[in-house]
């Protein structure tokens, strides 16, 4: 859900010329789809959604600027793979350091689609503090 809400949240700033991705830190769910729930709740705020799982590459350590990690232990695996790249080039950040309350994401999986409604605006959130503080305030 947040590879395409921080991309739906760039466009509507007229921000074309970036490159979202997804990918986990676990092999699991590799070439599935994302869950009905995120799909239904992407649908309801009218943010396109089309990914297919993969597990993260050393060659994104040195393809992309920023990888964003959605809570302490996908940070702590990012950062124990970002050591391993040479010519690594990305800022590997908690997503949720872009916010003073600091709060990872949590995992909606278990519960019910209200989980997935929170997680949905909290990436808009955190989409946005990210593309002010690397792109710039929306004017």
């Amino acid at each position: 859900m947040g590879e395409a809400v921080l991309r739906n949240e760039a466009l509507k700033r007229g921000i074309t010329d970036i490159h979202v991705d997804s990918a986990g830190t676990a092999a699991a769910h590799t070439g599935q789809d994302p869950d009905e729930r995120t799909i239904e709740v992407c649908g309801m705020n009218d943010v396109p959604i089309s990914h297919s799982a993969r597990q993260v590459r050393a060659s994104d350590f040195t393809s992309f600027d920023y990888i964003l990690a959605a809570d302490g232990s996908n940070l702590r695996a990012l950062e124990r793979h970002a050591g391993h790249g040479e010519g690594s080039k990305a800022t590997v950040k908690l997503w949720g350091s872009y916010l003073p309350d600091n709060k990872p994401i949590q995992d909606p999986y278990y519960g019910g689609l209200d989980g997935f409604t929170e997680v949905y605006k909290q990436c808009v959130r955190l989409s946005n503090a990210f593309l002010d503080e690397v792109v710039g305030k929306e004017s």
